[in-house]
């Protein structure tokens, strides 16, 4: 005969919890979800007012930068993990360094940007613009103007008190 300390515990019989446990847990994610847009591990986060003028005046201070010519103006336009995807060259540039490199040839064609299509999206310290633009570039040597056709996404991030070029890619239309 078994002594009642050495016979095996069983649990009591019960219903699964299971069906309430997942309400439970649906109705804490409902709760959190906006909370978690406004805040990150460790720290609150504000969302900054943007619209869509703003972002578009984004691209008119990237304009206006490549206008001066100065690599140095243009690059501080980009969050310093900015990645850039460039229309003439097939290296990404994804430190502040590379960014420079690739504007102090590039602006040595006077380009001018002119947005042909946009679609915007904003979101907390997030807003995009992507679209088609044309780049006229002029040559150097001879004058001569190019018109480059090109598909473009703009990523803009907002931190430490200012919007950012998180990521730019522009690759020249397919059909150009």
């Amino acid at each position: 005969m078994t002594s009642p300390s050495l016979r095996p515990f069983r649990f009591p019989a019960r219903r699964s919890a299971a069906p309430l446990a997942l309400l439970a847990l649906a109705a804490a994610l409902t709760a959190a979800a906006p909370a978690a847009a406004q805040s990150g591990p460790g720290k609150s986060q504000r969302c900054a007012p943007v619209t869509q003028a703003a972002v578009e005046r984004q691209f008119d201070m990237f304009n206006q930068a490549w206008a001066t010519k100065n690599p140095d103006r243009v690059t501080a336009l980009f969050a310093p993990d900015a990645v850039l995807l460039p229309t003439v060259s097939n290296q990404p540039r994804t430190t502040p360094a590379g960014v420079r490199d690739y504007f102090v040839g590039f602006l040595k064609a006077s380009p001018v940007g002119r947005i042909d299509t946009s679609t915007v999206q904003l979101g907390c310290n997030k807003a995009s613009r992507v679209g088609t633009w044309t780049v006229t570039l002029t040559d150097p040597q001879t004058g001569a103007k190019t018109d480059v056709k090109a598909r473009y996404s703009f990523i803009y991030k907002y931190q430490g008190g200012r919007w950012w070029i998180d990521h730019l890619h522009s690759s020249k239309m397919p059909e150009a």
